[in-house]
C-alpha cells in the first residue's frame, strides 16, 4: 500500500470503485444465475405452500403454474431499472410468440406493492399478472422459487436487491429453464419456442 497520504487516498478510492463494481456484477449478473443453477436439482422449483393474491382476483399457488406454459419474474414497482427493462423485454417476447406466454410478476416488496398498484404497474404489457401477498407468504414464495431478495436502506427509505432472471415453467408446472437479464435475443427466442412447443 502506498505511504504518501495523497497516493494512499487515491488507492483507497480506486479500491472502493472496484468493490462497488464487483458488487454490482454480483447482484445483476452472477447472483441471479447462482440462485437457481447452483442448487442441486430443480424438480421442486416453484413448489411450496405459499398462498398469494394475483391482480386478476385469483389466488396464486404452486398450482397456478399448471395448465399452460408460464414465466415468473420477481421484482417490485419502485425498481429503477431491472424491472421496467424486463417488462419491456416481456412485451417484445409476447409480440414474438403471438401473446401465448403467461407471465407472473411477483413482488419482493409486499409492504408497498398492493394488488391495485401492481395491476397498474404491469397493465401496459399483455399477458402479465401481478402477484402480491403478506411478507410471510412472499418469503415462502422466494424460497420456493429460490430467488434472492433483500431490503436495503436508502436515502428515501429503502430499496430492494433481487434476482434478475425470469423462470420458465411448462404446462405441467415443471421448471423448464430461465431467461437471464438482458439475455441475447436469439437465445431468448429459442428458449421460448422450446417452452411453447413452436
Amino acid at each position: 500500500m502506498p505511504t504518501d497520504p495523497l497516493r494512499k487516498i487515491r488507492w483507497l478510492l480506486w479500491a472502493l470503485v472496484g468493490i462497488a463494481a464487483l458488487a454490482a456484477a454480483w447482484f445483476t449478473v452472477i447472483s441471479p444465475r447462482l440462485t437457481t443453477l447452483s442448487e442441486a436439482g430443480t424438480d421442486n422449483l416453484g413448489r411450496g405452500d405459499y398462498k398469494l393474491v394475483a391482480t386478476d382476483g385469483t389466488e396464486f399457488t404452486q398450482d397456478s403454474l399448471k395448465g399452460q406454459p408460464s414465466a415468473v419474474f420477481f421484482g417490485f414497482t419502485h425498481c429503477p431499472d431491472v424491472c421496467p427493462t424486463t417488462l419491456g423485454e416481456v412485451a417484445g417476447w409476447q409480440e414474438a410468440v403471438g401473446g401465448k406466454l403467461r407471465v407472473f410478476f411477483v413482488t419482493v416488496d409486499p409492504e408497498r406493492d398492493t394488488a391495485e398498484k401492481l395491476k397498474e404497474y404491469v397493465s401496459w404489457v399483455d399477458g402479465v399478472t401481478g402477484v402480491t401477498g403478506s411478507p410471510e407468504e412472499i418469503a415462502k414464495a422466494t424460497r420456493a422459487f429460490r430467488v434472492y431478495a433483500r431490503k436495503v436502506p436508502a436515502e428515501d427509505g429503502y430499496t430492494m436487491d433481487h434476482s434478475a432472471m425470469t423462470l420458465l415453467f411448462d404446462a405441467e408446472g415443471r421448471y423448464s429453464g430461465l431467461i437471464g437479464y438482458q439475455e441475447d435475443p436469439a437465445r431468448t427466442k429459442a428458449s421460448l419456442q422450446k417452452l411453447l412447443g413452436s
